[in-house]
């Protein structure tokens, strides 16, 4: 049984809570050349000589690699942001901006807030205490039904944390070869001072929800705001 939480883009008009997620279909190589920075889309390989960034930084395409880019407007830097931070949260343009109007309603500095609902989100969590090496695989992770929030089963990425909420695994799913590979490495995972992890119950907990000095993001959210702004 999945309890309700908070959710944004989640509705009629955007396929329903199960549907909250762009399913990308090309190479995920691609959105990290077209975007000119590595969005960390694929885990460890991402850390690898495999890199398609460290093999061929130019964008995709036929001769691609001998095309001078023309010089960016302004209009297009920001967005180039918007589009760096939707493709990093796996996210489909009308919840995120749904996001977005979620954040100009909250007080405080827009931007901030935005970043601060984007690692709130339960699959981010799940990505963030090292049980995925990718908020993709994260996203599958919840979507599959492994993950249980407050003690309860939760399959909606979406969902948005609070503090003191704790994240676990689903008894059934520690039986998995995955969980078992997970808590031999789970050792080298680096985790934000905003959230605690049992390593050995393999639980986390959400301290606080994340200062503004504590998200690392490879986007500009000012710019986003600048974006939307006009």
């Amino acid at each position: 049984m999945s309890l309700p939480c908070r959710t944004m883009g989640a509705g009629p008009e955007s396929g329903g809570e199960y549907k909250d997620m762009a399913r990308y279909t090309e190479a995920y190589c691609r959105l990290c050349r077209r975007n000119g920075t590595k969005l960390m889309l694929k885990g460890e390989r991402c850390f690898t000589d495999k890199c398609a960034m460290d093999r061929r930084s130019g964008p995709p395409g036929a001769h691609a690699g001998g095309r001078r880019r023309s010089k960016q407007s302004e209009r297009g830097a920001q967005l180039m942001e918007k589009q760096k931070a939707k493709h990093t949260y796996g996210m489909y343009e009308r919840q995120f901006r749904r996001f977005f109007d979620e954040a100009t309603r909250m007080s405080g500095i827009t931007g901030k807030n935005l970043l601060v609902l984007l690692e709130s989100r339960l699959d981010n969590v799940v990505f963030r205490l090292g049980f995925a090496d990718s908020r993709s695989q994260a996203r599958q992770l919840v979507r599959h039904g492994h993950i249980k929030l407050n003690g309860h089963r939760n399959n909606v990425p979406s969902c948005l944390v609070k503090a003191g909420d704790i994240i676990e695994w689903r008894k059934a799913s520690t039986r998995q070869e995955y969980y078992k590979t997970l808590v031999a490495k789970i050792e080298d995972k680096n985790i934000p001072a905003w959230l605690s992890l049992d390593k050995s119950s393999m639980s986390g907990k959400v301290l606080k929800l994340p200062g503004i000095d504590e998200i690392r993001t490879n986007f500009n959210e000012k710019a986003i705001v600048e974006w939307y702004s006009r």
